[in-house]
């Protein structure tokens, strides 16, 4: 299974759906909270050139937004890029 990274907010309902969505697919990930720490959305922002979140990320790849993982997984690309068959 490839590592996960997603940034997220507070509040951000964008953010719980990934999670969720993610959780379901008994993906670990790695929560960075931008609003928890000073400069964290500014790293966000020049790994990705985005303000928003959720950000994520399996492995190297940079997925973008929940809109794109939700994509990933109607179009049954999410798992192998999990790293399951």
């Amino acid at each position: 299974m490839h590592e996960v990274i997603i940034y997220t907010a507070d509040r951000c309902p964008y953010c719980i759906m990934a999670k969720r969505l993610l959780n379901n697919k008994r993906a670990a990930y790695k929560e960075i909270n931008v609003d928890a720490e000073p400069g964290l959305r500014g790293e966000m922002q020049q790994k990705t050139n985005r303000r928003t979140v959720p950000q994520i990320f399996i492995g190297k790849t940079h997925v973008g937004g929940f809109d794109e993982l939700y994509a990933l997984d109607r179009s049954n690309q999410l798992d192998p890029l999990l790293g399951r068959a």
